[in-house]
């Protein structure tokens, strides 16, 4: 493969975020996995969470090969308001305040419209991709207004605007799109308290929970590659260096934005 395709290598020291205190859900795996270490490797103090305790604990271990510190709290179900509390409380304990929140944590179902049961996959679905993100950024809310704002990075997708071929994506295609609605509203009530909110939207990147579909759905592969300018599939990488400039300084003029990281699916 052309060394232009490749991405750009994690590990890459830096102080983009040095003395900022971060929370990323969802590190377990994938994007969330990809975006706590690449935090910490910017010199974040990053607190993460996951309903797997195995990922979790994983991504803690890779970051203290590293020389790097990661906090989790795990299992942690971000479905229970309690729960979520909780999460935040240990960060006030850990750090005195907040400055950045990583919503990358996300479940759905995937199935046809005429078998889908509506509460066990349509629901939990919605559940797990637009209430989570609430009730998150619900409870980090005043602790980014204490600390005088802040960056809050959400996650829709190239599917919040785009049909899925060949995939059974209708709950997940609403899901994403209730949150890209969901954080341009954020932005404006954040506003006037600092608080910034973006949402970046990913094409099909590569991980635990994309293998399947990308390894069993004949044609899958295939049909999202037609689609991409560049012919590789995503790397949590490729949405690492974004989400660290998101939550940087460097873009202290930036909210209500939606990125997308699709190698240019979305473009034709």
């Amino acid at each position: 493969m052309n060394h232009l395709f490749k991405p750009a290598l994690p590990g890459k020291r830096g102080d983009r975020l040095r003395g900022k205190v971060a929370v990323v859900t969802g590190i377990g795996a994938g994007i969330g996995r990809g975006i706590a270490l690449m935090f910490a490797q910017q010199g974040a103090c990053v607190i993460g969470c996951d309903i797997d305790a195995a990922g979790a604990q994983a991504t803690v271990e890779a970051a203290a090969a590293e020389g790097l510190t990661i906090h989790s709290l795990h299992p942690l179900d971000l479905t229970q308001p309690a729960l979520v509390h909780q999460l935040f409380e240990r960060v006030m304990a850990l750090h005195g305040g907040l400055d950045i929140l990583v919503n990358a944590a996300a479940f759905g179902v995937f199935e046809w419209l005429e078998q889908m049961d509506y509460e066990s996959q349509w629901r939990k679905t919605l559940t797990g991709e637009v209430d989570i993100v609430f009730l998150a950024c619900q409870a980090a809310w005043p602790l980014l207004k204490q600390r005088g704002g802040g960056s809050v990075i959400n996650f829709a997708s190239a599917n919040a605007r785009m049909a899925l071929p060949l995939s059974p994506a209708l709950a997940h295609c609403a899901g994403k799109g209730a949150v890209l609605a969901m954080s341009r509203q954020l932005a404006m009530e954040g506003g006037p308290h600092g608080i910034r909110v973006n949402t970046i939207s990913p094409a099909l990147v590569e991980s635990a929970a994309t293998r399947g579909p990308l390894d069993n759905i004949p044609g899958f592969k295939a049909q999202v590659l037609e689609k991409f300018m560049v012919k590789r599939l995503g790397q949590p990488e490729d949405i690492g260096w974004l989400a660290i400039y998101l939550a940087s300084d460097e873009s202290t003029w930036v909210t209500a934005a939606d990125f997308n990281i699709d190698a240019g699916a979305t473009a034709w």
